[in-house]
This record gives C-alpha cells, structure tokens and sequence, in this order.
C-alpha cells in the first residue's frame, strides 16, 4: 500500500490545508475580477451624464470576471502555490510579487506572440497594468488566508507537556 503522510494526523492536516488553499485561491480571484472589472469599466463610471449603471449587469460582468481570471489563474498561481508550500516560503512580498507574475501572464497569455520578431502583438499598457494590480492585490489576498502558514501541514503538532507536580501535602484522588 502507498503511503504519503507518516501518520493519520498529517494526513488530516493536509486535507485541511488543501481546503485553505482552495478557499484563499478562490477568494483572492474574486478580488481580482472585481478589481478588473472596476478597472475596466472606471470610463464608464466617471461618466455621470450617463444615467445609472444597471445593478445586474455589474453582477454578471462580476461572475464572468471571477470565473474568467479564475480560469486562466488556476495553472500559474498553482505553481505559485507549490513552491511556497514546498520551501516554506511565508514572506508577504513573495506573494506579492508571485500575484503579479501570474496576473502578468493571464494577460499575456490571451495577446499574440508573433515569433519571428520575438513580441506580443497588440499589448495595451493599461490592461497590462490592471492585470498585475489585480494580481498583486490576489496575492496579498491569499497570503492573508494561506500564505501566512505554508508548510506548516508538514511540521508535526507539539508535543504535549506533562502537568505540573502535585504539591506535595496533597492527597491523591480517589
């Protein structure tokens, strides 16, 4: 039979650290798809000649963006995510900057790379710096849920210690 933890309770502690890792990935891209579609649509709301802006249309440009940038954030920031579990790294700027290479790339990954001159084609300054933002503003997000304690699933709990002595004019209990 195949083994990966030592003992029931680390095996137990990873289960655990997976659900954190899920809700902290899952919360920080709903952060960053609001932060994108704020973004996006600031022209839109610095216009105050155009009436009121329809509440439903926010929220379902909301869901797409969470499920968009949820999407295409799944693979960098896993990757993100397994080497700071795997060498214990906590420090906040880590995330930080970890948030704004993988916003980077989501955002490069949707341009055309045209191989013969070695550029993407079509990049939009604005929405580069949107995406790395948003993406800064998710790592600080899951750093906040997760990333504060990654790798402790793999530190064993501490021993307990004993009671203290009992006072010697004691009786014991029956």
């Amino acid at each position: 039979m195949l083994r990966f933890a030592r003992n029931d309770g680390e095996s137990m502690s990873l289960i655990g650290r997976i659900f954190v890792i899920l809700f902290a990935f899952l919360a920080a891209c709903f952060v960053a798809g609001m932060i994108v579609v704020g973004a996006v649509l600031y022209p839109e709301f610095s216009d105050l000649g155009g009436g009121p802006i329809d509440q439903g249309a926010i929220n379902v440009l909301l869901g797409f963006g969470f499920i968009f940038l949820s999407g295409f954030a799944l693979l960098p920031a896993l990757v993100v995510v397994l080497i700071t579990e795997a060498f214990y790294i906590r420090s906040v700027l880590a995330y930080a900057v970890g948030g704004a290479i993988v916003g980077a790339a989501c955002y490069l990954g949707l341009i055309p790379f045209d191989p013969e001159t070695l550029q993407f084609d079509g990049i939009v300054r604005r929405h580069l710096e949107i995406m790395t933002g948003a993406g800064i503003v998710a790592g600080l997000i899951y750093w906040m849920i997760a990333g504060r304690s990654a790798g402790a699933w793999r530190n064993p709990p501490p021993p307990l210690r004993p009671p203290p002595p009992l006072p010697s004019h004691s009786r014991p209990q029956a």
